[in-house]
């Protein structure tokens, strides 16, 4: 016989809007349970969970605790405020019987000290305080809403042990696929204000879920065929007896609400990414880069190439210098030393997922528009913002909403909107996938896959690298820079091992022995290896400013000829600035390959 539930909401119903957000959603959770409450960003997925750890009453329906019982609730937005420190924001949460030596534990182990200041701590930096309260008291039930957002990936794998040597029954709101899989047991599946469960791991869930909806389409054409013949037999058929006549009236009415109650599975957005004019080949080329602040090296000796077409995942522990590289390589940061070439044609895209670029006070349809009229421009074409914001499954309603009140993925889903919405071949995306519901997230990998351009992505999100990535660059340590090709699981195929966190750098360290391994081919006699020669070395050397040279040669040969009246002034110069272009493109070309050649077997020569 089952163990009583240790947490059982009944009937659970919340009249936010129309139609509501919860009617009659249900939650059990017993002694040891594992469980992931799935739903569509918006669902209501986070207010189920506050009413389970009874921050928030329902305005209908039941909730039970069994005595005795504790309760843990971890927030999308944690909030520090009072307190000194870290360490006393996480004692605070402690009980008179819990070990008091746990706070300082599990912040050492989140890699923090507990002497930082609440009011000067990153998204993630939070988040990690967070966490540390709501395990530190080991309580009977654990409620985490979006545990994994802004940790990375040494910390998803430390709490992914944690939680599964765990005794508490968990309740798990994520975007993380490998996350999910890894920890659940049972699916809550909330659609619609309902609840539905699975008694399976998330690996069942979507296969589970489609089959749903599809046994919902088929029933919704069968009720409505059942209506068609009805009303058929209403207009068209012989009076018999009329009370018979009065029954089946009666029943195609009911057929007619039922349908018209029914309530439809949410709509799918609608991404697209307009691309710009093809860039060259060489998109990006990096050349022994370095960077340090003080006695800190950031990045050192670091060379890449990325070509178009390419989607390249940067990863490494927080602090590892993941946002200076990547400044670095698109420009916006110069290097200390080395060289870094950025490609001609470029139309860049940045996504900022931290959301700093957003303004609370203004409203959806502003931030989309510029405030400046009701029309946003999507790809070179001009649509109602209305229109565009349906794409992004916004209501109509929503429009005049302060960007303040949205939840965590509906802010997402308008900064992918707005990114979106300009022509670019380099999207530059850094946590794109943080509070993205995980519809929206198979559309955005759908979206990058079809992609004409060329992608860097930074994420901690296991599966999305490995659905998206060419190619990863991983944070080595001491400043070391490293790219394996393939997706993240590739990464760790080749590597031999997963990213480990920033201070894991001493000896002995698991960070110890590949250094001391790439150091070895370093002692090598260097009669031994091959060198470049000094001819291959001068190309390398010149290359680059020939590259830049021929560029600026074609950009000023086609506003030449980009005049239309050109041709019939003077066919004969027209003619020759033609033939000049087609010659300095076809060179523009070669010395493109040329460089990517010599710099392949540079990297060669200097890997072995």
């Amino acid at each position: 016989m089952a163990a009583p539930p240790l947490l059982l909401l009944q009937d659970i119903r919340i009249a936010h809007g129309d139609p509501p957000l919860l009617q009659g959603a249900e939650l059990s959770v017993g002694p040891g349970e594992r469980l992931a409450l799935i739903g569509r960003n918006g669902s209501g997925k986070s207010t189920l969970l506050r009413i389970a750890a009874g921050l928030e009453p329902p305005d209908a329906g039941t909730r039970f605790l069994q005595p005795g019982t504790t309760v843990r609730y971890l927030p999308q937005e944690p909030d520090l405020a009072g307190f000194d420190t870290t360490l006393a924001f996480v004692e605070a949460g402690l009980g008179p019987t819990d070990d008091p030596y746990r706070a300082r534990y599990l912040l050492e182990q989140l890699g923090m000290t507990g002497d930082e200041h609440p009011g000067r701590l990153s998204g993630g930096e939070a988040r990690r305080a967070a966490l540390a309260r709501t395990l530190a008291p080991a309580p009977d039930v654990l409620l985490l809403d979006e545990p994994t957002n802004h940790l990375d990936l040494p910390a998803i794998a430390w709490l992914e042990a944690e939680l599964g040597q765990m005794r508490a029954a968990l309740v798990l709101i994520s975007h993380d696929r490998r996350f999910l899989e890894s920890l659940s047991r049972a699916m809550v599946w909330l659609d619609r204000g309902t609840t539905r469960r699975l008694e399976r791991g998330f690996a069942h869930f979507e296969s589970w879920r489609d089959d749903i909806l599809e046994q919902e389409e088929a029933e919704a054409h069968k009720l409505g065929r059942q209506i068609v013949r009805e009303e058929h037999w209403l207009r068209y058929g012989v009076t018999a007896r009329r009370k018979r006549n009065v029954r089946r009236l009666g029943e195609l009415q009911a057929l007619r609400r039922k349908r018209k109650e029914r309530v439809s599975a949410p709509g799918v957005a609608k991404l697209a990414a307009f691309d710009a004019a093809g860039s060259g080949s060489l998109v990006i080329a990096a050349e022994s880069i370095a960077k340090s602040y003080g006695d800190a090296a950031v990045v050192r000796d670091f060379s890449t190439r990325i070509m178009r077409g390419d989607r390249v995942g940067i990863v490494g522990p927080n602090g590892a210098g993941k946002t200076t590289l990547l400044n670095m390589l698109t420009g916006a940061l110069a290097p200390d030393a080395g060289r870094v070439q950025i490609g001609s044609g470029l139309a860049m895209v940045t996504l900022d997922q931290r959301r700093e670029s957003l303004d609370a006070q203004t409203t959806l349809a502003d931030t989309l528009t510029g405030g400046r009229s009701d029309q946003v421009e999507v790809g070179g074409t001009t649509r109602h913002v209305l229109s565009y914001m349906k794409d992004f499954l916004f209501t109509p309603e929503q429009a005049r909403t302060p960007v303040g009140v949205l939840s965590g993925g509906e802010r997402g889903r308008l900064l992918l909107a707005r990114a979106l919405a300009k022509p670019s071949n380099l999207l530059v995306l850094d946590e794109p996938t943080n509070d993205l519901d995980l519809e929206t997230l198979d559309l955005l990998q759908e979206l990058l896959a079809e992609y004409g351009g060329t992608v860097i992505v930074v994420s901690h999100d296991r599966d999305f690298l490995d659905r998206v990535a060419t190619s990863v660059i991983v944070a080595e340590g001491q400043g070391r820079w490293q790219e394996y090709a393939g997706g993240y699981s590739d990464m760790l195929a080749q590597r031999g091992r997963g990213v480990e966190a920033k201070a894991a750098t001493g000896p002995g360290s698991g960070a110890a022995a590949p250094a001391a391994a790439r150091a070895a081919p370093a002692a090598a006699p260097a009669a031994s290896r091959p060198r470049l020669s000094f001819k291959e070395k001068h190309a390398l050397e010149t290359l680059p400013a020939r590259i830049a040279q021929l560029a600026t040669e074609i950009a000023a040969l086609q506003q030449a000829l980009a005049d239309p009246s050109f041709y019939s002034r003077d066919r004969g110069t027209f003619e020759a600035k033609s033939a000049a272009l087609a010659a300095a493109q076809a060179a523009h070309a070669a010395a493109e390959d040329e460089w990517l050649h010599l710099e392949l077997r540079r990297e060669e020569i200097e890997g072995r």
